[in-house]
């Protein structure tokens, strides 16, 4: 098996058909002054992502069919923990996630097991509207009670997690529609795992086309919730690891 410096960090990279913008995002990161490793989970595109994510300098893990977020990133959990890895962070492949805030976001894993990236923290100018900001602010005022702390942005996927968080997500991460957002910090919270958050700025796709559709947003409402009903119903993770001298302090 491969040894890892203990400071190491991965950077998984969710990818469906996002030839446009991947290998721009990959550079971005690897051009960064920390040096961190790439893993781009080629999720069953049809176009070129793995070709132009393999030249701009990630490692490639190629899944024969689309799985959806939440299949894509358990792949790179099992492969973060197969190699030793001690962080994690993931940064969406569309280059919405500023490659220049992970550093930031990772600094969460000082004081809690789940750093989260967060959009709506009075940092930046990203903005949603209509049904999508109703449920975005009632689905972060009722995580904000089950984790005990203020979070205002549950359904970002700018997140970074140690080694006690990859194990419970190697236990549990579904890859159900917002499994990978919402149902995952449920049960991460209920299995006693810290989360935090830390503000930062999105940027417009760099490339490729949106998977949300205004005609959509309506629907999201009332996913959500059900997904949220989901999660408060799964069984919680029994760790075994012990809990960060850092973890828990805050």
């Amino acid at each position: 098996m491969r040894t890892l410096e203990s400071n190491r960090v991965l950077v998984i990279m969710p990818a469906w058909n996002e030839a446009a913008c991947v290998g721009t995002t990959v550079a971005e990161v690897l051009a960064l002054d920390e040096p961190y490793d790439v893993l781009v989970v080629n999720d069953g595109s049809t176009d070129q992502t793995a070709f132009e994510a393999a030249a701009a300098g990630a490692s490639v893990m190629n899944l024969p069919f689309n799985l959806g977020v939440g299949g894509a990133m358990r792949a790179g959990f099992k492969y973060a923990d197969r190699l030793g890895y001690g962080q994690v962070i993931q940064v969406d492949a569309d280059g919405q996630h500023d490659p220049r805030n992970i550093r930031e976001v990772l600094n969460g894993l000082e004081s809690a097991d789940i750093s989260i990236g967060a959009r709506f923290a009075d940092r930046g100018d990203y903005a949603v509207s209509g049904p999508r900001k109703w449920a975005m602010k009632l689905l972060a005022l009722v995580l904000s009670r089950l984790a005990k702390t203020p979070l205002t942005d549950v359904t970002s996927g700018f997140r970074a997690a140690n080694r006690r968080a990859i194990a419970q997500y190697l236990d549990h991460y579904p890859a159900e529609y917002l499994g990978d957002t919402i149902d995952s910090l449920v049960v991460a919270i209920r299995s006693g795992l810290k989360v935090t958050q830390v503000p930062v700025e999105m940027r417009p796709r760099q490339g490729g086309t949106p998977s949300h559709h205004p005609v959509k947003a309506a629907v999201y409402l009332g996913r959500s919730f059900f997904a949220l009903a989901f999660a408060l119903t799964r069984k919680r993770s029994h760790l075994t690891l012990p809990i960060p001298a850092t973890a828990g302090q805050k």
